[in-house]
């Protein structure tokens, strides 16, 4: 009977509950697109112990990052000359928060219309005592080369935000894209890039180029009081720490619509719950018919994820994080939408103990510090899709299928406004895979963790420099050794085959960066990447290939 009700609900019937019900004892939340610069900057300011910052899970609310450069305000002798600029420039951006911080136990108002109090320019600005609303545009053009072929991308939107009376925050951005060229990469799969759904692609002129366009648009609700917080939308969402692959959550596959509980009720110790709505891919057999015209109507199966997670602060710089999901399919349940369920027991009493008829479960974990060891953030982040401890002691019986992240970063040693990071990943076999297709864990066919998938490992390292305010140089490097896909009956085996087992496929990247924010939101970009690509034959010999990118980029907004 529960079932049957949760079936039913909606996220417009969330949205309605918290419009209904939220009353004046409540405030308003607006969630900071993980795309800003914003993050980056208070997190170097935390490895220097600059400030005490929790950004285990992103996105964070907008009141809590003005909330940190209000901190950071008060010790501006830890501060560098370009970060104190810095400290400035986003301070504009946050005015409105700050602002609201400084003022919201003696009731001042704020009002405006079509002027930013700040100075800094938006396309449109309004402000009372019951409606504050931010709105900018999105467009921008990259001309690039990939393999010696000319490559354009053009995009364009909007992204807007705001705060209705002392309860509700809102915030919705859209972007349209279209990419042209003979070398798109259409599937954007073997890349950090965030995979795409194209609605269109189409050959141009004489087939020798191509065109794929493609739209996203994400938006929350939100709305917090004393010691938590909920939001409803759609978006990305980042879990843990790594520069460049995250294990357990990372925006690669495409955002996806949720609904988020978190709560925070000391310093020390804080908890997250969601649910997500996933695109499975997977055609519902049942459901196909014809239309009146001809045309094959279906659906796809249903698919959700359920996370958790508890944060852990036993002293400052130290985090440490502890969580678990599952990946279900064809009805919504119960026992995955209440916060507190364990949802690995969950899963064996739903499934009477039978893996056909259950769920595909993960722990993680991850472990963080900063600057115990002066200006430095060591971390590391562990993701278990399956493991058996008793292959742990018998090889014969091993069915081991996790990953982890190890990292390193440096701030401002031995300069100031340098940022040195050194990482390794490794992945073993089959994880993120499962023998359910709906179950997998991706979204819209994209990997939810980590994107160079599984059977591979990484080193990665990278040298970052702020010459100015807004303007910054990235050189970068990073070596994958990739083993073959196997298949899904050799995931179940015991012992599972090895790591790095079938041909093999060794991937070297080179590449640099320059980016400089000329005002708030306008910047110019240049991105240069030499790739090798050696594949392992038959007779075990290697052959290779090598890959040049260039692309300069102009653009306002996300």
């Amino acid at each position: 009977m529960l079932n049957n009700i949760f079936s039913k609900i909606s996220f417009t019937t969330l949205l309605v509950f918290l419009l209904l019900f939220v009353t004046n004892t409540f405030s308003q939340v607006v969630y900071e697109p993980l795309q800003r610069d914003i993050y980056d900057f208070l997190r170097r300011l935390s490895i220097k112990g600059v400030i005490e910052y929790n950004d285990e899970l992103r996105p964070l609310p907008r009141k809590y990052l003005a909330e940190k450069l209000i901190e950071a305000e008060e010790h501006p002798g830890k501060l560098t000359a370009v970060e104190k600029d810095n400290l400035e420039f986003y301070k504009k951006d946050f005015y409105h928060e700050i602002w609201f911080i400084q003022n919201e136990k003696n009731e001042k108002h704020l009002d405006y219309f079509s002027k930013d109090p700040a100075g800094r320019w938006r396309f449109f600005s309004y402000g009372d005592d019951n409606f504050k609303m931010n709105l900018s545009l999105i467009l921008g053009y990259e001309i690039g080369s990939r393999d010696n072929a000319k490559l354009t991308h053009l995009w364009n939107g909007f992204y807007t935000y705001g705060y209705i009376s002392n309860s509700l925050g809102f915030s919705f951005n859209f972007r349209d894209n279209a990419e042209q060229g003979r070398t798109i990469d259409k599937t954007k799969s073997f890349t950090p890039v965030t995979g795409v759904n194209a609605r269109s692609s189409e050959n141009i002129g004489d087939y020798s180029s191509r065109k794929i366009e493609y739209s996203e648009a994400r938006g929350i609700l939100a709305t917090d009081w004393g010691w938590g917080s909920f939001a409803a939308g759609k978006e990305f969402f980042e879990w843990g720490y790594a520069e460049n692959g995250l294990i357990v959550l990372s925006q690669k596959a495409p955002s996806f619509p949720f609904f988020r509980i978190d709560i925070y009720p000391v310093d020390w110790l804080g908890f997250n719950y969601f649910h997500a709505w996933l695109q499975s891919n997977v055609i519902d057999s049942t459901s196909i018919y014809y239309t009146e015209t001809g045309e094959t109507r279906f659906l796809y199966r249903n698919k959700y994820l359920a996370s958790h997670t508890v944060f852990i602060r036993p002293t400052k710089g130290l985090k440490i994080s502890l969580g678990e999901s599952v990946v279900y399919s064809d009805k919504l349940e119960f026992l995955y939408l209440f916060p507190l369920s364990f949802f690995r027991l969950a899963d064996h009493y739903l499934s009477n103990q039978k893996n056909s008829a259950g769920a595909n479960s993960q722990f993680f974990a991850s472990v963080s510090s900063r600057n115990h060891i002066k200006n430095t953030h060591l971390y590391g982040s562990l993701f278990i899709d399956e493991i058996t401890l008793e292959g742990l002691a018998d090889s014969k019986k091993q069915r081991n299928q996790f990953g982890f992240t190890l990292g390193a970063s440096v701030v401002d040693l031995p300069m100031d406004n340098l940022t040195l990071t050194l990482e390794y990943s490794k992945i073993y076999p089959f994880v993120y895979s499962h023998f359910i297709q709906t179950q997998t864990y991706e979204n819209s066919s994209y990997i939810m963790g980590h994107w160079m998938g599984n059977n591979d490992d990484q080193v990665y390292g990278s040298i970052k420099y702020s010459f100015i305010r807004g303007l910054e140089a990235v050189l970068w490097a990073r070596y994958i050794r990739k083993g073959g896909a196997g298949n899904i009956e050799d995931q179940y085996k015991q012992p599972q085959p090895p790591f790095l087992f079938g041909l093999r496929t060794n991937h070297t990247y080179l590449g640099a960066s320059v980016k400089y924010e000329i005002l708030h939101e306008f910047f110019v970009r240049l991105r240069y990447q030499n790739t090798k690509i050696s594949k392992q034959q038959e007779d075990l010999s290697f052959v290779d290939n090598s890959l040049n990118e260039f692309y300069f980029a102009v653009y306002y907004g996300l």
